[in-house]
């Protein structure tokens, strides 16, 4: 669904972690199920290694999707793959979610990793789409045209 006032996304964030007790392959696993299909395979994912509070290894893996087409896919992807509960939760709280032309998600990962788009808190991949135009009552009606919001 390209929409005809042009590509409103500049880009798309994705960051995950992979703890100690996590192998990275299934952790990006999971985080390429959350990709429109003709992302999976252009779409590189950057790996630092972090340590954790007891000194356990933490790998962070991020990518910066900059294609337009793309991002808008993913957002598409994103608002078909959400439940209808998750998209009134995320309208109720969508204050919460915006700022400064950003919209942020969090996926919880454990889902993603069987295919199924859910929001989480705990342990999620961490989303930050953002919007070329900054005002949030436009990213809102945005959100809304792509089906992300009821």
């Amino acid at each position: 669904m390209l929409l005809s006032f042009g590509l409103p996304i500049a880009y798309v964030d994705i960051r995950v972690f992979a703890h100690a007790t996590e192998e990275v392959e299934k952790v990006l696993i999971a985080v390429r199920n959350t990709l429109p299909t003709e992302a999976v395979d252009v779409v590189a994912f950057s790996k630092t290694a972090l340590t954790g509070h007891h000194g356990n290894p933490i790998a962070l893996l991020e990518t910066r999707i900059k294609n337009r087409k793309v991002a808008q896919a993913f957002l598409e992807k994103l608002a078909s793959g959400l439940s209808l509960v998750d998209k009134e939760a995320l309208g109720r709280e969508i204050a919460q979610h915006l700022e400064n032309g950003n919209l942020y998600i969090r996926l919880d990962k454990q889902s993603a990793y069987t295919g199924e788009l859910k929001l989480a808190s705990t342990d999620p991949i961490h989303l930050r789409i953002h919007f070329r135009k900054p005002d949030a009552e436009e990213v809102i009606d945005l959100c809304r045209k792509f089906g992300l919001l009821p």
